[in-house]
């Protein structure tokens, strides 16, 4: 069987776009193309409506999948009851043991994890979190970084794992994440509370800045504001410690919680209704390495407060204003800012529509697809191994006549 690892087509909605490239391969004279799997963590369910790297991956299944390009999400070791209940119009593959990624064909993309295992063809590995802390997990990922392309949600992420990794960043490509287009075509509703509508969409997590929030609702200036409306998700309430935090917030006079949103269309319906989203993430431990509810805040015209750190600076598409992380007076300020910013023009609100889309998301991993491969973490160390196991070459010393030393009367020629 011939291989041709891509073929030039169009993105068909795009119009007269940018020519983009398919993994494709030749079959009985038949150019097909090859479908790509994305791999989810072992043993984890694909949760709707709980973080980025769902999102992430589930819109880019759903984008290859509208063009032609085959795509599915991989499970491990769950069988049908992988999540795929929430997704009905996305493929999904279930594998009994993270082995048989083996016998999968085509282009294989881990998400979030890096395992070492074979694939027919080198496989590629989406960093969705920032490295991890502990020394157990750390080795893990080194060591399941060694043979696979690396991908990074921002500029910031791929250098963090760069220095971490103690690769050259170039070798680390940066596939933006985006908001669904349902975000920027939702219509907004008048406003008949009369009040600044503020919404909390992260998990409820402590990396995702929770705590800093219910400091801030102590703040004085936001205290004191009874026109202010808070309103949080339940969005990670299926954990252990987002239960916990889901029960904290409900004995809260200050913040009502409302069911987590499981479809895009369904969050870009609630955004509409509110002026401002916040976005305290803590950088004490986590470092955002993107952050996809702020794209989704400012294409639905929202006002969006996050934590200066990470890769939130990145995610500014006019409606971001930035705060000193875990600091619950910096974030109470800024979002009086941000109040007396008004409502988003619509004009930025249409800007920022056109920028972190989907089909642009796509075009970009497909062009990762398509380049030349850098060079492996473990192939560098490979071929160091082999230099210094190289027998040691003999040293021949070529002197041009200029600096030959001859002896004569005066001393040394020169």
């Amino acid at each position: 069987m011939m291989l041709s690892p891509h073929v030039w087509g169009r993105n068909p909605t795009r119009g007269r776009g940018p020519l983009v490239r398919h993994p494709t391969e030749l079959v009985a004279d038949t150019w097909v193309v090859r479908m790509i799997s994305f791999i989810w963590s072992p043993g984890n369910r694909l949760p709707a409506g709980t973080g980025g790297s769902e999102n992430y991956t589930v819109g880019q299944v759903r984008e290859l999948n509208r063009r032609g390009v085959p795509a599915q999400v991989v499970t491990v070791g769950l069988g049908e009851n992988d999540g795929r209940n929430g997704f009905p119009d996305l493929p999904f593959v279930s594998l009994a043991t993270l082995a048989e990624v083996e016998d999968l064909a085509g282009t294989v993309v881990f998400v979030n994890e890096p395992h070492v295992v074979r694939t027919r063809e080198p496989a590629f590995l989406i960093l969705h979190n920032p490295p991890p802390l502990r020394e157990h997990e750390r080795a893990f990922a080194v060591e399941g970084t060694r043979d696979l392309t690396l991908i990074a949600t921002s500029r910031y992420a791929a250098a963090l794992w760069a220095r971490f990794l103690d690769v050259d960043p170039e070798t680390i490509s940066v596939v933006y994440p985006f908001a669904e287009p349902c975000f920027a075509d939702e219509p907004r509703p008048e406003n008949a509370t009369g009040k600044t509508r503020v919404l909390f969409a992260g998990r409820l997590s402590p990396e995702k800045g929770v705590y800093t929030l219910l400091s801030m609702l102590h703040i004085d200036v936001i205290d004191d504001d009874v026109e202010l409306l808070f309103t949080a998700t339940s969005a990670g309430a299926d954990k252990p410690q987002g239960r916990i935090i889901e029960q904290m917030l409900d004995v809260h006079p200050g913040i009502s919680v409302v069911p987590s949103r499981t479809t895009p269309e369904s969050m870009a319906a609630l955004m509409a209704t509110q002026d401002v989203v916040v976005m305290p993430s803590n950088s004490q431990y986590w470092h955002e390495t993107f952050g996809i509810v702020s794209l989704e805040a400012q294409h639905a015209g929202c006002r969006v407060v996050a934590s200066d750190d990470g890769g939130l600076p990145e995610t500014d598409c006019g409606g971001v204003m930035l705060v000193a992380p875990d600091d619950a007076e910096a974030l109470a300020w800024g979002l009086r800012r941000a109040i007396e910013g008004g409502p988003l023009p619509d004009a930025t609100r249409r800007a920022a529509g056109r920028m972190f889309t989907v089909a642009q998301s796509v075009d970009a991993l497909l062009e990762v697809f398509a380049r030349p491969r850098p060079v492996s973490p473990a192939r560098v160390v490979q071929e160091l191994e082999e230099l210094i196991a190289a027998p040691a070459a003999a040293l021949t010393r070529a002197m041009s006549p200029a600096h030959v030393v001859t002896a004569g009367k005066g001393g040394p020629a020169r």
